[in-house]
């Protein structure tokens, strides 16, 4: 008995999530207001980050701007006056190195609040051969890309957990959801922020903690130094991104508290694919998109989006 009763609950509980999905899809949610809101953004002197810093100061949120570079960092502080900002924080932090965290966390605490949206962007990438990576890029790409996720969630989730109404952001890729050849350290360490999100949030749904909203974010190749000179044979179906653009899907996703977002749509067919092929069809499907002449065309240079 207890097997049908918890059988009928599961699919009553489906069916209503499936079918308020399908109604989302159809009829996008209220975005919610973010004014006053204290938004941290690790990796906001360049790129991306600085993009969204340049976005949510049009919102009138409150910005915590982290960037091991504070020259980048001070001139996105300064974009982002520019755009409306009125209360914009820059710190300099190294989210690689936990004390520091810890240290650079208290501080925002005590000077602004309470951190309400935690966007996780900082990354570095390698862009050469397995065994051309450097043992300590290596290292390097996983403390930037992955564990420096560890210590900001660390930081900030107990305050949030006490909050009960936040938003964690990941910024992971194309390739934490897909091996991508010639990109094996940024690739392993994006699954690893992928994974570590998505099991953070549904440990978050157990405790019941439904304040707490998540949103990973899984784009193409961006158009940014770290990307520069990358190419793709057809990129109608794997196109380079602007940042422009990708700041903007992102916003959407947090205002509209999306826990997916795929960033081009073919990912999602591509990911698809992925369950059903035969390896030998993925290596022809991945010389199909070109994905070798992507990683080849990287200008080999240490331009990175650091923290």
């Amino acid at each position: 008995m207890d097997v049908i009763a918890d059988t009928s609950i599961f699919l009553g509980k489906f069916l209503y999530d499936f079918l308020e999905s399908l109604v989302y899809k159809i009829i996008p949610k209220t975005e919610k207001n973010v004014a006053g809101e204290i938004v941290l953004i690790a990796g906001a002197g360049s790129g991306l980050g600085r993009q969204l810093a340049t976005h949510f100061a049009g919102l009138a949120a409150i910005l915590v701007l982290w960037d091991i570079n504070q020259e980048d960092n001070v001139e996105t502080c300064r974009l982002a006056k520019e755009k409306g900002g009125e209360e914009v924080f820059p710190c300099k932090c190294d989210c690689r190195n936990r004390q520091e965290v810890c240290r650079v966390a208290d501080q925002v605490r005590k000077e602004v609040g309470d951190v309400t949206i935690l966007i996780n962007n900082a990354s570095i990438v390698t862009g050469k051969l397995f065994l051309n990576i450097p043992d300590h890029m290596v290292e390097k790409s996983f403390l930037v890309n992955a564990i420096s996720h560890f210590w900001t969630y660390k930081a900030f989730l107990p305050a949030m957990i006490r909050i009960n109404h936040v938003h964690l952001v990941c910024i992971s890729s194309v390739a934490g959801v897909a091996g991508i050849n010639g990109l094996s350290d940024y690739s392993a360490s994006k699954f690893a922020a992928f994974g570590l999100a998505e099991s953070l949030s549904f440990e978050l749904a157990t405790l019941k903690k439904t304040g707490i909203k998540t949103t990973i974010v899984c784009p193409c190749f961006i158009n940014t130094g770290m990307f520069q000179g990358c190419t793709t044979k057809y990129p109608f179906l794997l196109p380079i991104l602007e940042q422009e653009y990708v700041a903007k899907e992102i916003l959407n996703a947090i205002l509209e508290e999306q826990v997916y977002l795929m960033i081009h749509k073919f990912l999602y067919i591509a990911l698809i694919l992925k369950q059903i092929m035969s390896r030998k069809m993925l290596i022809a499907f991945g010389d199909y998109l070109g994905v070798d002449t992507c990683t080849a065309s990287f200008k080999r240079r240490k331009k990175t989006n650091e923290l």
